[in-house]
């Protein structure tokens, strides 16, 4: 094939792979958001005795969008400190007819608080009560974003120091042993957490930078840089094509509650990705709820990815070329 020819066929070929990007980065971002809709959110209602037909009256009309929880005061503040709810519609009758507080948190995902207050503010109108909102462990602009910025962050911090360390040590010809790799998934994680530290008090001061926040920090900053450092030593810079665009799936899909997306999104991304568990962890955290059950779930899921990144790292090196059992003899002590 001549030069012309050659060069056309390439500029064909990049233009179908850019193309192909393009669908694959849409799919992965905007469509989660372009195909959101609510379905079966969970809400509850609670009522007294007298007022419990009207409760049972109105879970009855949820539809599909909604998923009613009827259930007394008590035990419904319960279910949405645990976040099993995203709202609660509290009856108790009043002077002239039945009067209704909304009961929201600031410790749950800020959608599905959004989406709870409209649903709970449209069925306490409907029934012309007088409505009163409450807001459980208020929570700031900052604290609303801080949660999945720094997931996000945490994220971006351990990939670029370790794709540097890959294309540092092969431009200058570098050999990078496994204590080498354990002391990048040391410093990049305390000095990434600590950067993401300075950047929450920069947003607001008033965040309580606790230690068990620091300790969820660091705990996730662990978790990504061993993981990140686990298959870039498998796959080399190669792994950047699988890193990279799961930095893109953060905001799309892990700051939305499953309700909203589209039962796709839901199971191939959703189910899986480990920024939700952060996020909603250091969520739960620092609006000082530490004792739900997603701050629990986070650290299992983050302490396991960083066993296994940890392990990935430590793994031995591969079987050196027969020619060559010196070199392959003091790798190995590295």
């Amino acid at each position: 094939m001549s030069g012309p020819k050659r060069t056309g066929a390439l500029v064909l070929a990049l233009s179908i792979a850019g193309a192909l990007v393009a669908v694959l980065l849409g799919l992965l971002t905007f469509g989660a958001q372009a195909t959101s809709r609510p379905e079966a959110v969970p809400l509850a209602i609670s009522a007294p005795g007298p007022l419990r037909p009207m409760a049972d009256r109105i879970a009855s009309h949820g539809g599909e969008a909604v998923s009613w929880r009827v259930d007394t005061p008590e035990g419904a503040r319960q279910r949405l400190a645990d976040k099993d709810v995203y709202g609660i519609l509290e009856l108790a009758p009043a002077a002239n007819g039945v009067g209704a507080t909304i009961v929201v948190s600031g410790a749950v995902n800020p959608q599905g608080t959004q989406i709870a207050q409209q649903v709970l503010t449209g069925a306490a109108q409907a029934m012309g009560a007088q409505v009163t909102t409450v807001t459980l462990n208020p929570v700031s602009v900052a604290g609303r974003t801080a949660p999945l910025a720094a997931t996000a962050l945490l994220w971006v911090g351990g990939l670029v120091a370790g794709i540097g360390l890959v294309v540092g040590s092969e431009r200058l010809g570098l050999r990078v042993g496994r204590r080498h790799r354990l002391a990048l998934v040391a410093a990049a994680s305390v000095t990434t957490a600590a950067a993401v530290v300075g950047l929450l008090a920069l947003w607001d001061s008033a965040l309580p930078l606790t230690w068990d926040v620091l300790g969820f920090l660091l705990l996730a900053a662990v978790a990504f840089v061993s993981v990140q450092g686990g298959l870039l030593r498998l796959l080399g810079i190669r792994a950047a094509a699988i890193l990279g665009p799961l930095y893109l799936i953060a905001p799309a899909v892990a700051g939305q509650v499953p309700e909203l997306l589209n039962p796709a999104y839901r199971a191939l991304l959703w189910s899986w990705t480990p920024f939700r568990f952060s996020a909603e962890g250091l969520r739960s955290l620092l609006q000082g709820t530490g004792s739900a059950p997603d701050v629990r779930l986070g650290v299992i899921v983050l302490g396991s990815m960083a066993v296994v990144g940890l392990v990935l790292l430590l793994l031995p090196n591969r079987t050196a070329p027969a020619e060559a059992p010196q070199a392959a003899r003091i790798a190995e002590r590295v």
